[in-house]
């Protein structure tokens, strides 16, 4: 079954959908990273609601998934916008990354096709803007906002009603309980913003991959070919300087897969919770490989990255 596209993954019953572009997919070190959204004001993005969405009547609280009720087959002509429940807080601005959750039922026959987001794991942290159909669905909402959206029929799938939750917002570095420092390993401080920076111990770089938690998050554990939204730091232990990162590129959080990633990376993200800050020491085995050091590549090199886990879709839903 087909859902409108809302987010750019399918997921078991929720095959999908539309935030292409919401959040970057690329390599630990790679050049290409997301880039901040234009800072546009969301409440103008919001579409009007119209007969479609008056149409439909939504039970229960948000947070849980709904159950709708409206008479099928329903006429949708355009995409319109109804806030089921105002939330509360501070209200989501674009370039921010928000938790979310949906239900869809098919507005030709009145089925419902699926829910996903109401558990943990279930979705990656979207990146809003006013161009986004979340951003155009949601507008400028505060976390526990319900919306029920209805989409026309299109060359992606037939006409669709969503009832779309905003969970919450999404901070731009690990938020979990700092934890004790590891003797000999490097040192780690961080800006107001939590962009960290890394200060190495004297002697020669260790020669097994070391890791150790700087901050323990309460989200959900990541798990093999989990796709993860992090940001990161990684710097050259033959010389102390970044390499890489993140917070260099204006500090807009990227994503990939657990396995998509150079060994030691993957050691330090698997088993670890959503909100949790890691650092992690690998050798070349567990980096780019053994060679000459250079300028040129990370060949032969120790490497040293410090990560923020800021959200994880478990394998099973992609």
């Amino acid at each position: 079954m087909r859902l409108r596209p809302l987010v750019a993954v399918s997921v078991a019953a929720v095959s999908v959908i539309l935030l292409a572009g919401c959040s970057g997919s690329t390599g630990a070190t790679a050049s290409g990273s997301p880039t901040a959204a234009p800072a546009a004001d969301l409440c103008d993005a919001q579409v009007s609601s119209g007969a479609a969405a008056d149409a439909v009547t939504v039970s229960g609280d948000a947070g849980v998934a709904p159950t709708l009720s409206f008479t099928a087959p329903i006429q949708i002509d355009t995409l319109q916008a109804k806030t089921i429940d105002k939330g509360s807080g501070t209200p989501v601005t674009a370039g921010q990354f928000i938790s979310y959750a949906m239900t869809a039922y098919d507005a030709e026959t009145g089925q419902k096709l699926g829910d996903i987001g109401y558990k943990p794991g279930q979705l990656l942290p979207a990146q809003i803007s006013a161009s986004s159909p979340l951003g155009q669905v949601l507008g400028c909402g505060a976390p526990g906002e319900r919306v029920v959206a209805t989409f026309p029929a299109s060359e992606q799938g037939a006409a669709q009603v969503y009832v779309v939750d905003l969970l919450g917002i999404v901070p731009s570095a690990a938020w979990g309980a700092e934890q004790a420092p590891v003797a000999g390993m490097p040192t780690v401080s961080l800006a107001d913003t939590g962009a960290p920076t890394i200060t190495l111990p004297g002697g020669n770089p260790p020669t097994e991959t070391q890791i150790a938690t700087l901050k323990k998050g309460d989200g959900a554990a990541v798990q093999s070919g989990d796709q993860v939204l992090v940001q990161y730091t990684g710097v050259r232990w033959s010389d102390g300087k970044t390499f890489d990162s993140t917070w260099d590129k204006g500090g807009v959080p990227t994503s990939f897969t657990t396995t998509g990633v150079v060994p030691g990376f993957r050691k330090a993200l698997e088993g670890q919770t959503v909100g949790s800050q890691v650092l992690v020491t690998m050798p070349p085995a567990d980096g780019y490989g053994e060679g000459e050091i250079n300028t040129n590549d990370l060949k032969g090199e120790t490497l040293v990255f410090v990560v923020d886990i800021l959200g994880a879709q478990t394998s099973a839903a992609q």
